[in-house]
Protein backbone atom coordinates (compact mmCIF):
# COMPACT_ATOMS: atom_id res chain seq x y z
CA UNK A 1 0.00 0.00 0.00
CA UNK A 2 1.23 3.72 -0.86
CA UNK A 3 1.42 6.27 1.33
CA UNK A 4 0.02 9.95 0.29
CA UNK A 5 2.73 11.92 -1.37
CA UNK A 6 2.98 14.60 1.86
CA UNK A 7 2.23 11.39 4.32
CA UNK A 8 5.59 10.75 6.06
CA UNK A 9 7.06 7.41 6.64
CA UNK A 10 6.15 5.86 10.04
CA UNK A 11 9.67 4.27 10.49
CA UNK A 12 10.93 8.13 9.69
CA UNK A 13 7.58 9.16 12.47
CA UNK A 14 9.00 6.80 15.12
CA UNK A 15 12.47 8.01 14.39
CA UNK A 16 11.77 11.99 14.80
CA UNK A 17 9.48 11.39 17.70
CA UNK A 18 12.16 9.33 19.24
CA UNK A 19 15.04 12.18 18.88
CA UNK A 20 12.45 14.85 20.21
CA UNK A 21 11.29 13.53 23.42
CA UNK A 22 14.83 12.31 24.10
CA UNK A 23 16.11 16.34 22.79
CA UNK A 24 13.16 17.16 24.96
CA UNK A 25 13.27 14.95 28.41
CA UNK A 26 10.19 15.85 29.94
CA UNK A 27 9.71 19.13 29.61
CA UNK A 28 6.25 19.78 27.68
CA UNK A 29 7.38 23.23 26.96
CA UNK A 30 10.19 22.60 24.92
CA UNK A 31 8.37 19.58 23.47
CA UNK A 32 5.35 22.00 22.45
CA UNK A 33 8.02 24.75 20.63
CA UNK A 34 9.95 21.81 18.92
CA UNK A 35 6.36 20.68 17.65
CA UNK A 36 5.34 23.91 16.67
CA UNK A 37 8.44 23.86 14.60
CA UNK A 38 7.90 20.91 12.43
CA UNK A 39 6.16 20.97 8.84
CA UNK A 40 2.70 21.19 9.62
CA UNK A 41 1.53 18.02 7.96
CA UNK A 42 4.40 15.89 9.81
CA UNK A 43 2.79 17.84 13.13
CA UNK A 44 -0.47 16.88 12.41
CA UNK A 45 0.29 13.30 12.14
CA UNK A 46 2.31 13.14 15.21
CA UNK A 47 -0.32 14.52 17.23
CA UNK A 48 -2.53 12.04 16.50
CA UNK A 49 -0.64 9.37 16.47
CA UNK A 50 0.29 6.44 19.31
CA UNK A 51 4.20 8.15 19.39
CA UNK A 52 2.76 11.14 21.57
CA UNK A 53 0.27 11.01 24.93
CA UNK A 54 -2.74 12.51 24.74
CA UNK A 55 -0.96 15.09 27.65
CA UNK A 56 1.89 16.28 25.60
CA UNK A 57 -0.53 17.01 22.78
CA UNK A 58 -2.82 19.01 25.29
CA UNK A 59 0.21 20.78 26.01
CA UNK A 60 1.11 21.88 22.74
CA UNK A 61 -2.40 23.27 22.32
CA UNK A 62 -2.89 25.03 25.27
CA UNK A 63 0.08 25.53 27.02
CA UNK A 64 -1.02 24.90 30.29
CA UNK A 65 -0.92 21.42 32.53
CA UNK A 66 -4.35 20.83 33.60
CA UNK A 67 -5.50 19.58 37.10
CA UNK A 68 -3.85 16.30 38.31
CA UNK A 69 -6.32 13.99 38.02
CA UNK A 70 -6.67 15.12 34.22
CA UNK A 71 -3.18 14.60 33.58
CA UNK A 72 -2.54 11.33 34.94
CA UNK A 73 -5.38 10.25 32.94
CA UNK A 74 -4.24 11.99 29.52
CA UNK A 75 -0.58 10.19 30.15
CA UNK A 76 -2.34 7.16 29.97
CA UNK A 77 -3.80 7.64 26.45
CA UNK A 78 -2.10 7.67 23.18
CA UNK A 79 -3.08 10.99 21.47
CA UNK A 80 -4.14 8.37 18.64
CA UNK A 81 -7.40 8.33 20.51
CA UNK A 82 -8.45 11.92 20.77
CA UNK A 83 -9.56 11.88 17.01
CA UNK A 84 -12.32 9.86 19.01
CA UNK A 85 -12.28 12.32 22.52
CA UNK A 86 -11.18 11.23 25.69
CA UNK A 87 -12.88 11.65 28.64
CA UNK A 88 -10.42 13.60 31.58
CA UNK A 89 -12.81 14.46 33.86
CA UNK A 90 -15.90 14.03 35.69
CA UNK A 91 -17.51 17.54 37.62
CA UNK A 92 -20.55 17.10 38.93
CA UNK A 93 -22.64 15.00 36.33
CA UNK A 94 -20.53 16.59 33.69
CA UNK A 95 -18.05 15.01 31.73
CA UNK A 96 -14.93 17.33 29.87
CA UNK A 97 -13.66 15.46 26.67
CA UNK A 98 -10.51 16.87 25.19
CA UNK A 99 -10.31 16.15 21.11
CA UNK A 100 -8.23 16.65 18.24
CA UNK A 101 -10.28 16.34 14.77
CA UNK A 102 -9.35 18.48 10.95
CA UNK A 103 -10.03 22.07 12.75
CA UNK A 104 -7.73 21.53 15.87
CA UNK A 105 -8.58 20.95 19.45
CA UNK A 106 -11.81 20.84 20.78
CA UNK A 107 -13.11 20.44 24.39
CA UNK A 108 -16.67 19.12 24.97
CA UNK A 109 -18.78 19.48 27.89
CA UNK A 110 -21.14 16.58 27.91
CA UNK A 111 -24.06 15.06 30.14
CA UNK A 112 -23.16 11.88 29.64
CA UNK A 113 -25.35 11.67 26.80
CA UNK A 114 -25.24 14.50 24.68
CA UNK A 115 -22.90 17.47 23.93
CA UNK A 116 -23.79 20.59 25.95
CA UNK A 117 -21.03 22.93 25.25
CA UNK A 118 -18.53 22.66 22.30
CA UNK A 119 -15.00 25.16 22.31
CA UNK A 120 -12.57 24.94 19.58
CA UNK A 121 -9.05 26.50 19.32
CA UNK A 122 -6.20 27.28 22.41
CA UNK A 123 -8.63 28.97 24.88
CA UNK A 124 -11.31 25.97 24.69
CA UNK A 125 -9.92 24.30 27.92
CA UNK A 126 -10.26 27.47 29.81
CA UNK A 127 -13.80 28.35 28.20
CA UNK A 128 -14.89 24.61 28.86
CA UNK A 129 -13.88 25.29 32.47
CA UNK A 130 -15.41 28.35 32.50
CA UNK A 131 -18.87 26.86 31.62
CA UNK A 132 -18.65 23.74 33.43
CA UNK A 133 -17.97 26.26 36.66
CA UNK A 134 -20.79 28.48 35.41
CA UNK A 135 -23.60 25.62 35.10
CA UNK A 136 -22.89 23.93 38.67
Amino acid sequence: MEQPSDQIPYHELVALADRLLDECDDDAGRLAEKLEMLPESTRNELIVSDLLNALQVFFFYFRQMPDEIEAERMMLHPASELPYGIRINEIELLELIFAVTKDGPAMIVSDGEAALAVYWGRDAYTKALEYIASTL
